[in-house]
Protein backbone atom coordinates (compact mmCIF):
# COMPACT_ATOMS: atom_id res chain seq x y z
CA UNK A 1 0.00 0.00 0.00
CA UNK A 2 1.20 3.63 -0.84
CA UNK A 3 -0.06 5.03 2.11
CA UNK A 4 -1.51 3.98 5.84
CA UNK A 5 -5.22 5.19 4.55
CA UNK A 6 -5.26 2.78 1.74
CA UNK A 7 -4.24 -0.02 3.69
CA UNK A 8 -6.92 0.69 6.31
CA UNK A 9 -9.88 1.31 3.41
CA UNK A 10 -8.20 -2.41 2.36
CA UNK A 11 -11.08 -4.82 3.07
CA UNK A 12 -8.18 -7.78 2.51
CA UNK A 13 -6.23 -6.30 5.29
CA UNK A 14 -9.88 -6.98 7.51
CA UNK A 15 -9.79 -10.93 5.80
CA UNK A 16 -6.48 -11.50 7.47
CA UNK A 17 -6.44 -9.33 10.30
CA UNK A 18 -5.02 -11.13 13.47
CA UNK A 19 -3.34 -9.18 15.66
CA UNK A 20 -3.33 -6.10 17.72
CA UNK A 21 -0.80 -4.85 20.01
CA UNK A 22 -0.73 -1.05 21.09
CA UNK A 23 2.51 0.65 21.79
CA UNK A 24 1.82 3.78 24.06
CA UNK A 25 4.15 6.89 23.10
CA UNK A 26 2.22 9.27 25.63
CA UNK A 27 3.69 10.13 29.07
CA UNK A 28 1.32 8.37 31.60
CA UNK A 29 3.43 8.18 34.10
CA UNK A 30 0.34 9.82 35.79
CA UNK A 31 -1.55 6.14 36.17
CA UNK A 32 1.23 4.27 38.26
CA UNK A 33 -1.92 3.17 41.08
CA UNK A 34 -5.22 3.89 42.39
CA UNK A 35 -4.03 5.84 45.13
CA UNK A 36 -2.15 8.65 43.31
CA UNK A 37 -5.54 9.96 42.56
CA UNK A 38 -7.23 9.71 45.98
CA UNK A 39 -7.85 13.20 47.04
CA UNK A 40 -5.91 14.57 43.92
CA UNK A 41 -7.22 16.94 40.65
CA UNK A 42 -6.04 14.41 38.53
CA UNK A 43 -7.02 16.37 35.47
CA UNK A 44 -3.89 18.82 36.18
CA UNK A 45 -1.46 16.22 35.81
CA UNK A 46 -3.01 14.25 32.65
CA UNK A 47 -1.96 14.95 29.59
CA UNK A 48 -4.44 16.45 26.89
CA UNK A 49 -3.69 13.58 24.52
CA UNK A 50 -1.94 10.43 24.33
CA UNK A 51 -0.65 9.24 21.10
CA UNK A 52 -0.85 5.44 20.12
CA UNK A 53 0.61 3.20 17.72
CA UNK A 54 -1.46 0.07 16.59
CA UNK A 55 0.36 -2.62 15.10
CA UNK A 56 -1.79 -4.34 12.67
CA UNK A 57 -0.99 -8.50 12.00
CA UNK A 58 -2.38 -9.37 8.97
CA UNK A 59 -0.82 -12.30 7.52
CA UNK A 60 2.58 -13.83 6.65
CA UNK A 61 5.05 -13.15 3.74
CA UNK A 62 5.91 -16.28 1.42
CA UNK A 63 8.86 -17.01 3.66
CA UNK A 64 6.64 -16.65 6.59
CA UNK A 65 7.48 -14.00 8.25
CA UNK A 66 4.50 -11.53 9.83
CA UNK A 67 3.37 -8.67 7.88
CA UNK A 68 2.39 -5.84 9.99
CA UNK A 69 1.48 -1.90 9.61
CA UNK A 70 1.32 0.21 12.12
CA UNK A 71 -1.61 2.71 12.37
CA UNK A 72 -1.17 6.16 14.41
CA UNK A 73 -3.56 7.54 17.18
CA UNK A 74 -4.80 10.16 19.42
CA UNK A 75 -6.77 9.54 22.33
CA UNK A 76 -8.55 12.38 23.74
CA UNK A 77 -8.09 12.26 27.91
CA UNK A 78 -10.85 14.98 28.43
CA UNK A 79 -8.47 16.19 30.26
CA UNK A 80 -6.27 19.69 30.74
CA UNK A 81 -8.60 21.18 27.45
CA UNK A 82 -9.62 24.72 27.81
CA UNK A 83 -12.73 23.96 28.01
CA UNK A 84 -15.57 24.51 30.84
CA UNK A 85 -18.87 22.82 31.47
CA UNK A 86 -21.61 23.90 34.00
CA UNK A 87 -23.14 21.69 36.53
CA UNK A 88 -25.59 19.44 34.68
CA UNK A 89 -29.12 20.67 35.30
CA UNK A 90 -32.36 18.52 35.43
CA UNK A 91 -34.94 18.54 32.55
CA UNK A 92 -38.24 17.62 33.67
CA UNK A 93 -39.07 14.49 31.27
CA UNK A 94 -42.66 12.23 31.35
CA UNK A 95 -42.84 10.89 34.69
CA UNK A 96 -44.63 7.56 33.15
CA UNK A 97 -44.99 5.78 29.99
CA UNK A 98 -47.83 3.27 29.03
CA UNK A 99 -47.21 -0.29 29.77
CA UNK A 100 -47.10 -1.01 26.44
CA UNK A 101 -44.81 0.44 24.38
CA UNK A 102 -46.37 2.99 21.57
CA UNK A 103 -43.80 2.03 18.94
CA UNK A 104 -44.55 0.45 15.56
CA UNK A 105 -41.91 -1.79 13.06
CA UNK A 106 -41.33 1.50 11.15
CA UNK A 107 -39.98 3.31 13.94
CA UNK A 108 -36.80 0.94 13.88
CA UNK A 109 -36.55 0.76 10.24
CA UNK A 110 -33.72 1.82 8.87
CA UNK A 111 -32.29 3.14 5.42
CA UNK A 112 -29.54 0.40 5.26
CA UNK A 113 -30.92 -2.80 6.30
CA UNK A 114 -27.92 -4.87 5.69
CA UNK A 115 -25.82 -6.72 7.78
CA UNK A 116 -24.20 -4.38 10.26
CA UNK A 117 -21.41 -7.10 10.88
CA UNK A 118 -20.76 -6.05 7.67
CA UNK A 119 -20.89 -2.62 8.26
CA UNK A 120 -18.32 -2.42 11.05
CA UNK A 121 -16.32 -4.98 10.29
CA UNK A 122 -13.67 -2.41 9.22
CA UNK A 123 -12.36 -0.96 12.29
CA UNK A 124 -12.65 2.87 12.46
CA UNK A 125 -10.00 4.06 15.27
CA UNK A 126 -11.35 7.64 14.86
CA UNK A 127 -14.05 9.91 17.02
CA UNK A 128 -17.70 10.21 16.35
CA UNK A 129 -17.80 13.10 18.63
CA UNK A 130 -15.60 15.96 19.14
CA UNK A 131 -13.33 16.70 21.92
CA UNK A 132 -15.12 19.01 24.08
CA UNK A 133 -18.12 16.31 24.09
CA UNK A 134 -14.92 13.74 25.05
CA UNK A 135 -14.22 16.08 27.53
CA UNK A 136 -17.56 16.60 29.03
CA UNK A 137 -18.59 13.10 29.45
CA UNK A 138 -15.76 12.50 30.96
CA UNK A 139 -15.66 14.85 33.80
CA UNK A 140 -19.08 13.55 34.12
CA UNK A 141 -17.96 9.80 34.24
CA UNK A 142 -15.16 10.95 37.44
CA UNK A 143 -18.28 12.76 39.07
CA UNK A 144 -20.51 10.07 39.22
CA UNK A 145 -19.19 6.84 39.06
CA UNK A 146 -17.94 5.86 42.29
CA UNK A 147 -14.39 4.27 42.53
CA UNK A 148 -14.48 0.23 43.00
CA UNK A 149 -17.40 0.05 40.85
CA UNK A 150 -17.92 -2.56 38.15
CA UNK A 151 -18.63 -0.97 34.89
CA UNK A 152 -19.85 -2.23 31.86
CA UNK A 153 -19.50 -0.07 28.56
CA UNK A 154 -22.25 -1.27 25.77
CA UNK A 155 -21.86 -0.69 22.04
CA UNK A 156 -18.27 -0.18 23.04
CA UNK A 157 -15.10 0.92 20.38
CA UNK A 158 -11.50 1.22 21.09
CA UNK A 159 -12.07 4.09 22.89
CA UNK A 160 -14.99 4.48 26.24
CA UNK A 161 -13.87 8.25 27.50
CA UNK A 162 -13.59 7.13 31.10
CA UNK A 163 -10.75 8.74 32.78
CA UNK A 164 -7.47 7.65 32.77
CA UNK A 165 -7.70 6.83 36.41
CA UNK A 166 -10.30 4.75 35.83
CA UNK A 167 -8.72 1.44 34.92
CA UNK A 168 -6.59 1.60 38.10
CA UNK A 169 -9.75 2.90 40.30
CA UNK A 170 -12.56 0.25 39.30
CA UNK A 171 -12.94 -3.39 40.06
CA UNK A 172 -14.02 -4.15 36.59
CA UNK A 173 -14.33 -2.28 33.65
CA UNK A 174 -16.45 -4.99 30.48
CA UNK A 175 -17.12 -4.02 27.04
CA UNK A 176 -19.66 -5.22 24.78
CA UNK A 177 -19.49 -3.94 20.72
CA UNK A 178 -19.83 -5.03 16.94
CA UNK A 179 -16.18 -5.01 16.27
CA UNK A 180 -13.70 -7.39 18.14
CA UNK A 181 -10.62 -5.32 16.61
CA UNK A 182 -11.89 -2.24 18.09
CA UNK A 183 -12.41 -3.20 21.34
CA UNK A 184 -9.36 -5.19 21.77
CA UNK A 185 -7.22 -1.76 20.93
CA UNK A 186 -9.60 -0.49 24.26
CA UNK A 187 -6.77 0.14 26.76
CA UNK A 188 -9.21 0.84 29.17
CA UNK A 189 -11.05 -2.56 29.16
CA UNK A 190 -9.92 -5.18 31.79
CA UNK A 191 -12.42 -7.81 29.57
CA UNK A 192 -14.57 -8.02 26.25
CA UNK A 193 -16.89 -9.75 24.49
CA UNK A 194 -18.02 -8.47 20.58
CA UNK A 195 -21.88 -9.07 19.98
CA UNK A 196 -24.32 -7.74 17.55
CA UNK A 197 -27.04 -6.92 20.00
CA UNK A 198 -28.90 -6.14 16.81
CA UNK A 199 -29.15 -9.90 15.65
CA UNK A 200 -29.16 -11.11 19.46
CA UNK A 201 -30.12 -8.48 21.95
CA UNK A 202 -28.70 -10.80 25.37
CA UNK A 203 -25.81 -9.18 27.76
CA UNK A 204 -23.41 -12.18 28.18
CA UNK A 205 -23.35 -11.46 31.89
CA UNK A 206 -25.09 -12.76 34.96
CA UNK A 207 -27.40 -10.94 36.83
CA UNK A 208 -26.75 -8.31 39.00
CA UNK A 209 -23.07 -8.09 37.72
CA UNK A 210 -22.46 -4.34 37.72
CA UNK A 211 -22.88 -0.69 39.19
CA UNK A 212 -22.84 1.28 35.84
CA UNK A 213 -23.59 0.66 32.47
CA UNK A 214 -23.05 3.34 29.89
CA UNK A 215 -23.96 3.60 26.22
CA UNK A 216 -21.72 6.44 23.91
CA UNK A 217 -24.26 7.74 21.19
CA UNK A 218 -25.15 4.16 19.88
CA UNK A 219 -28.86 3.93 21.17
CA UNK A 220 -29.76 5.10 17.59
CA UNK A 221 -28.34 2.39 16.26
CA UNK A 222 -30.63 -0.62 18.38
CA UNK A 223 -33.04 -1.86 16.60
CA UNK A 224 -34.59 -3.45 19.52
CA UNK A 225 -33.85 -0.77 22.45
CA UNK A 226 -36.32 -2.11 24.64
CA UNK A 227 -35.35 -5.48 24.65
CA UNK A 228 -31.46 -4.52 25.10
CA UNK A 229 -32.19 -1.94 28.07
CA UNK A 230 -34.07 -4.65 30.14
CA UNK A 231 -31.14 -6.76 30.16
CA UNK A 232 -28.82 -3.67 30.90
CA UNK A 233 -31.68 -3.54 34.51
CA UNK A 234 -30.69 -7.43 34.64
CA UNK A 235 -27.05 -7.12 34.83
CA UNK A 236 -27.16 -4.26 36.68
CA UNK A 237 -26.94 -4.44 40.94
CA UNK A 238 -29.77 -2.64 42.85
CA UNK A 239 -29.33 1.12 42.78
CA UNK A 240 -26.91 0.98 39.83
CA UNK A 241 -27.13 3.49 36.96
CA UNK A 242 -27.36 3.70 33.29
CA UNK A 243 -25.62 6.61 31.74
CA UNK A 244 -26.81 7.07 28.23
CA UNK A 245 -25.11 10.19 26.51
CA UNK A 246 -26.38 11.17 22.64
CA UNK A 247 -25.27 13.75 19.96
CA UNK A 248 -26.54 14.91 16.96
CA UNK A 249 -24.31 13.64 14.71
CA UNK A 250 -24.81 9.69 13.61
CA UNK A 251 -24.72 7.24 10.65
CA UNK A 252 -28.44 8.27 8.73
CA UNK A 253 -28.17 4.57 6.96
CA UNK A 254 -27.90 2.75 9.98
CA UNK A 255 -29.92 4.75 12.93
CA UNK A 256 -33.23 4.14 13.60
CA UNK A 257 -35.96 5.95 11.82
CA UNK A 258 -37.46 7.11 14.98
CA UNK A 259 -34.69 8.61 16.13
CA UNK A 260 -34.26 10.37 12.76
CA UNK A 261 -37.34 12.42 12.90
CA UNK A 262 -36.77 13.23 16.59
CA UNK A 263 -35.27 16.57 17.75
CA UNK A 264 -32.74 16.44 20.70
CA UNK A 265 -35.49 17.33 23.29
CA UNK A 266 -37.08 14.47 21.92
CA UNK A 267 -34.56 11.92 22.36
CA UNK A 268 -33.99 12.88 26.15
CA UNK A 269 -37.60 12.29 26.62
CA UNK A 270 -37.30 9.10 24.38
Amino acid sequence: FRTRSQFIQSTASVVFFSDIARIVSGDQSSVACAEDFVGKDVTRNTPRYVESEVQMKYGNDAKGNPRTRGVLVRRFTGDSTPYSFPPPRPISLMKEWPETPPFSKKDFFRADEGDDENFYNLPRLVYHIDEPAVASLTQYYRANVSPGSNILDICSSWVSHYPVEFPKMMKRISGTGMNALELLANDQLTDYEARNLNVNPTLPYDDNSFDVVTCVVSIDYLIHPIEVLKEVRRVLRPGGKVIISQSNRCFPSKAIAMWLNMNDRQHLEL
